[in-house]
């Protein structure tokens, strides 16, 4: 009987349990986004084309910044970080941009395009040339 008991609890708390991380983002290629309208994210993942990675938590986030000639600067406790690339404020879909992303804090993580991507990019969609930190 109490086998019953745990048995039904336990299929209860699977229905709802959240799903896996990889399911809650979709990636954008070169950015990833969170679903849940309501969801934010706590730190933002930098990925650099060598393998380097930073993540930053978005609590330090002091302010963001948009140049069409220089690109996205992050002020972060004093440190500046620095996405450059193409279409940074396209919308890729509705209602999903990538600075109004960060400024959301909806993006996860941001990746710099390789040479292939940059070279079959062309000028369609968002696409970061380089992340500096």
């Amino acid at each position: 009987m109490n086998d019953s008991v745990l048995q039904r609890f336990a299929s209860k708390a699977n229905e709802n349990a959240e799903p896996l991380e990889a399911e809650q983002i979709d990636d954008l290629g070169a950015f990833g986004w969170l679903r849940g309208t309501r969801d934010r994210a706590v730190m933002l993942e930098l990925r650099k084309k060598d393998g380097n990675i930073l993540a930053v938590g978005y609590a330090w986030l002091d302010k963001a910044e948009f140049d069409p000639s220089q690109g996205i600067t992050l002020h972060l406790g004093g440190h500046k970080i620095t996405i450059r690339g193409r279409h940074l404020t396209q919308e890729v879909r509705p209602n999903v941009r990538l600075f109004q992303g960060i400024c959301r804090h909806r993006v996860p993580w941001i990746q710099e395009a390789d040479e292939p991507a940059v070279m079959e990019a062309r000028n369609q969609g968002v696409l970061v040339e380089e992340i500096g930190w």
